[in-house]
């Protein structure tokens, strides 16, 4: 019997180890539960919520500060910004008085921090000290911030308005806008600079445009709902999530074709890639639920109860962002 008690032990061992090797020691998977303003800590290893941290309303999206060493989270509803240890979750500080951030972004060179203001049709500027520089006003339900190279350019798309706006960041003024399809949302620049991606979450496609001559020259069929991106980290491929046809397509940024699609349930949004490129992990919002994809097989290997709708998602050892 212990023998056998011995034999389970080293399996269960091995498991755990094995799950756990994408990530680094000690490094947790932070996750929004922006239905009940709340940060899910998922330990990779057991691939189970070991603590669940109220940290303001309405927590949609999160980002790494520039140096890796802070994980902001954006609470909405709450007017503010709470830091976290991006390795374990925890608060360090919190930046009061950032109205309405729900999603965020830095300039590639560090000097500006963009807030899109969802509720309140807005876009404010603030620079990195978070100081506000300006607030520009937009159509209805801005969404998602994509930025040129050379940080002259900040993109947001706007949902219910069914565009994207083109922003100069040294003047703080919308400079154009562009229609698109039915509810733009992700928003995403290909790595030579030259396209901007936009999944049409209210349709089943990604628009993609020469924001250069200002024009649409693609659309690419992906799924109902095609809604958020994330870098396969090879520095071709991009991921994105079609929340309603509960599916993830794969996208080559360089011949802009979708290379496969496969089936994640429960309304797949936010994702991350782990560093050595085998696992896709995602929020599944409508189910509850964190979700693991293998990226060899292409198949759900573990869902994960979290909090209500879970929104945003973050882990240290993340694939590289292009």
């Amino acid at each position: 019997m212990k023998t056998i008690g011995k034999v389970i032990g080293l399996a269960a061992f091995l498991i755990a180890t094995a799950t756990g090797a994408a990530h680094g020691p000690g490094e947790m998977v932070i996750v929004l539960n922006s239905g009940d303003g709340t940060v899910s800590i998922v330990d990779p290893a057991t691939r189970k919520e070991v603590k669940r941290i109220p940290v303001g309303k309405e927590p949609h999206h999160l980002m790494a500060t520039p140096d890796n060493k802070e994980l902001i989270v954006a609470n909405a509803a709450s007017n503010d910004l709470v830091f976290l240890d991006p390795k374990s979750g925890e608060i360090l500080r919190r930046v009061p008085n950032i109205s309405d951030p729900y999603q965020i972004g830095y300039s590639p060179d560090k000097k500006w921090f963009v807030s899109v203001s969802n509720r309140l049709d807005r876009v404010d500027i603030y620079t990195a000290d978070f100081k506000l520089a300006k607030r520009i006003p937009t159509g209805k339900v801005p969404s998602h911030v994509a930025f040129t190279a050379d940080s002259t350019i900040a993109f947001v798309t706007v949902q219910e308005s069914n565009e994207f706006i083109a922003i100069d960041l040294a003047t703080q003024k919308e400079i154009w806008k562009l229609p698109t399809g039915k509810q733009p949302a992700g928003i995403w620049m290909t790595p030579d600079d030259r396209h901007l991606l936009i999944g049409i979450t209210g349709e089943s496609h990604v628009e993609v445009y020469d924001w250069r001559a200002k024009k649409q020259v693609k659309k690419m069929l992906t799924g109902l709902g095609a809604h958020n991106f994330v870098a396969r980290g090879d520095g071709r491929h991009v991921f994105l999530s079609n929340r309603m046809a509960n599916s993830i397509s794969m996208i080559d940024q360089q011949s802009l074709e979708v290379k496969e699609t496969f089936n994640v349930p429960g309304g797949p949004d936010c994702m991350e890639v782990t560093k050595d490129g085998k696992q896709l992990w995602t929020t599944t919002r409508w189910i509850r639920m964190l979700t693991v994809v293998d990226l060899e097989s292409k198949k759900v290997v573990q869902q994960i109860p979290v909090g209500k709708s879970p929104h945003g998602l973050f882990f240290l050892s993340h694939a590289p962002r292009q």
